[in-house]
């Protein structure tokens, strides 16, 4: 662990502007204990990635530090992994991630081609794939993830009435479900059926159900923020997974999801792919979307370790995983690392004590401290929790 390197959560959305409006005014700042600044701040990034890098007391990047002299035998250049704290105070995009395979093909491709990696039109801006971990903060966080089993949708598709038979019609143009789902997709964010998805649109903002009081009330909620997006009802496909804080949901490669409402602590591969599929005046590839899309529908992909006191979140990738550490009064919670981990607070006052060099760092909400291989287990003591992002195993 190197003191030296700790920085506190203070940054901005990379995504710039659409983004930073889409942020809370005072989920992040409650968290760290100051005043709201009064404009919507979205994401808090820890970690060397360039478009928002941590940087070290000196003024440098950490991925600068990470490459230099200064760092530890047996530090890598690069971290496989980004942390984020995010604040949804609107409903972010619809979005799916390539595999590695499918970044790699498609990187290549667009490179080739000659497309500026900054373009609005770009989709592959590097090889790797984007798996991500989220795990609420707040007592309710609301999300989109996965597309639920079909015949729950047509249980809420029947609910809106005629206005959806044309979505029904398409889903029953094929006995697969995936190919169903993959098909209403692909006819949603197409032009020919705008017309269709605004009277769905309007059917089921003015539906009632007590078995999706929770669907349609998100409905209302995204039309008063897209009005007639197509992401509706794209949105209306997904399981809506409403999060108590503590649990989370793993997004792997291929699968839809959105942030709705809420705070979260977010930990993902090092990457900037992103297929979007509605609530977004961005770009949307509709056919790269499909073909990187797992359409298989299912129960979404809850994450609620049992464990007391330290509880791992992983999907089984090995560019990170995630650990919650709760410390109380006496004695400390040891956990070891494996290779450069990023602790960061997320309540109370805690301090972590390195067990190869003895160093310690005080923390308090929104702050963060690099812990480098040499230590190989830390200490985590004081009344408070953590959050230690590490490469998976």
């Amino acid at each position: 662990m190197r003191p030296s390197v700790r920085w506190s959560g203070a940054g901005s959305s990379h995504e710039h502007a659409p983004r930073l409006r889409l942020g809370s005014t005072t989920l992040i700042a409650e968290l760290e204990g100051r005043s709201p600044s009064g404009s919507p701040e979205a994401e808090v990034w820890f970690g060397d990635h360039p478009g928002h890098p941590a940087r070290v007391p000196d003024g440098r990047a950490l991925g600068d530090w990470l490459a230099s002299p200064d760092a530890p035998e047996g530090t890598p250049d690069r971290l496989p992994y980004l942390l984020k704290i995010l604040a949804a105070g609107s409903p972010l995009s619809i979005q799916a991630h390539p595999s590695k395979a499918q970044a790699e093909g498609g990187f290549a491709r667009e490179e080739a081609a000659g497309i500026p990696r900054d373009a609005a039109t770009r989709t592959y801006r590097d090889a790797n794939h984007k798996p991500e971990i989220i795990v609420a903060l707040s007592d309710r966080f609301l999300a989109l993830a996965g597309l639920r089993d079909l015949a729950a949708t047509r249980r809420l598709l029947a609910v809106i009435g005629s206005a959806a038979e044309p979505l029904q019609a398409v889903l029953d143009e094929h006995p697969d479900d995936a190919a169903a789902l993959a098909a209403a997709l692909a006819w949603v964010l197409s032009p020919a059926a705008e017309p269709a998805v605004s009277e769905i649109i309007a059917a089921a903002t003015d539906a009632a159900s007590d078995d999706f009081v929770e669907e349609l009330a998100l409905v209302r909620h995204l039309q008063s923020h897209y009005p007639g997006d197509p992401g509706i009802v794209v949105a209306m496909l997904l399981n809506l997974v409403i999060l108590r804080r503590g649990q989370g949901v793993f997004v792997p490669a291929g699968v839809l999801h959105a942030y709705v409402e809420g705070l979260g602590v977010e930990i993902m591969a090092a990457s900037d792919n992103v297929l979007r599929g509605g609530l977004t005046p961005k770009h949307i590839d509709v056919a790269e979307l499909t073909a990187i899309l797992d359409p298989r529908p299912g129960p979404a992909p809850v994450l609620d370790p049992a464990a007391a006191g330290v509880r791992v979140f992983t999907g089984g990738v090995p560019d990170f995983r995630l650990t919650q550490v709760s410390s109380g009064p006496g004695a400390g919670v040891d956990m070891p690392v494996n290779g450069v981990a990023i602790a960061v607070a997320t309540s109370g006052e805690v301090e972590l004590t390195g067990a190869g060099t003895g160093s310690r760092c005080a923390l308090r909400p929104g702050s963060a401290v690099l812990i480098t291989p040499d230590e190989g287990s830390v200490s985590v003591s004081g009344s408070g929790e953590v959050f230690v992002a590490e490469p998976g195993q």
